[in-house]
């Protein structure tokens, strides 16, 4: 087998001595993704899988190392494993999956043809990747009554970039938080904030949650509709409740009497005892009642 020569130091790109590229440089696309996403970095330059063998690919970030294909061997450098590939049929594409802030830059593909033995520069193409993180719409959740009349809500979003600020708005005017917090991860670089807020509950509100980060903004409101108040319910005096129900308990004694002298004799003494026996607890205790 054939000695596999080592990937070269990152190649020196020309400047115009400002750190742009010169005149003669390569051409600058731009792609923007998002955090997370997949990107595929155009090379602009198709070969085919049998030219790879004369061929060398070297694609590279502000100067640093990222992918190189030497004689149809693919090395990845350690910041960029099990993340990204190359796609040779697909004008040797730089595909990076699960973008990350740190990704961002230019990005720069360098193709080299071997002629005679040497190797000489045959495709120079570079790409700016712009990498966003924006905040999701926040929520807003309820969590609880710290005092009476008083509702406390929380408004929370997180996964964006850069530092963001979180205000709760009402009518145009800010209104005073609590417990806001802002947090960063220390490996992915994004933001989560956090915030609090205490209102009265016997007013009408329409509450907005805005959170700003850079030149973006999201937000999210919070309509609230006081409490309707039930009609007091009438109740009647005890003083009156008692004579009422007397009457009421003596009204069905003489039904029950005038129902009985249809009877014969016999049946009316009978219904006489029955209604003393019904009636009896009733009556003592309508004369029980009318005494207090």
């Amino acid at each position: 087998m054939g000695h596999v020569p080592a990937a070269p130091l990152p190649i020196q790109l020309p400047t115009n001595g400002f750190g742009q590229a010169a005149a003669d440089g390569p051409s600058i696309s731009q792609v923007t993704k998002s955090v997370k996403e997949m990107a595929a970095l155009s090379c602009d330059y198709n070969i085919s899988i049998d030219e790879l063998a004369r061929m060398r690919i070297y694609w590279q970030k502000d100067q640093q190392m990222v992918l190189s294909i030497i004689s149809g061997q693919v090395e990845v450098w350690p910041e960029y494993k099990n993340r990204t590939f190359p796609d040779i049929i697909n004008n040797l594409s730089l595909m990076i999956l699960a973008l990350r802030l740190s990704d961002k830059g230019t990005y720069t593909c360098v193709v080299q043809k071997n002629e005679n033995g040497s190797f000489r520069r045959e495709h120079l193409t570079s790409v700016t990747l712009s990498i966003r993180a924006d905040f999701p719409v926040p929520s807003i959740t309820d969590i609880g009554h710290p005092a009476p009349n008083v509702k406390r809500i929380r408004c929370s979003a997180s996964g964006g970039f850069p530092e963001p600020r979180l205000a709760w708005m009402e009518d145009g005017e800010e209104l005073n938080a609590v417990n806001t917090t802002v947090d960063q991860d220390l490996d992915t670089e994004l933001y989560s904030v956090s915030s609090e807020l205490d209102f009265n509950v016997t007013n009408n509100h329409s509450i907005v949650c805005l959170i700003k980060y850079g030149e973006l903004s999201v937000s999210q409101i919070f309509p609230w509709s006081k409490p309707k108040q039930e009609p007091p319910v009438d109740q009647l005096p005890f003083w009156v409740i008692i004579p009422v129900s007397g009457a009421l308990v003596l009204t069905a004694v003489v039904l029950y009497c005038l129902a009985c002298s249809k009877y014969s004799i016999y049946h009316r003494d009978l219904c006489s005892i029955s209604t003393s026996l019904r009636f009896k607890p009733l009556l003592l205790l309508v004369a029980t009642l009318s005494k207090l």
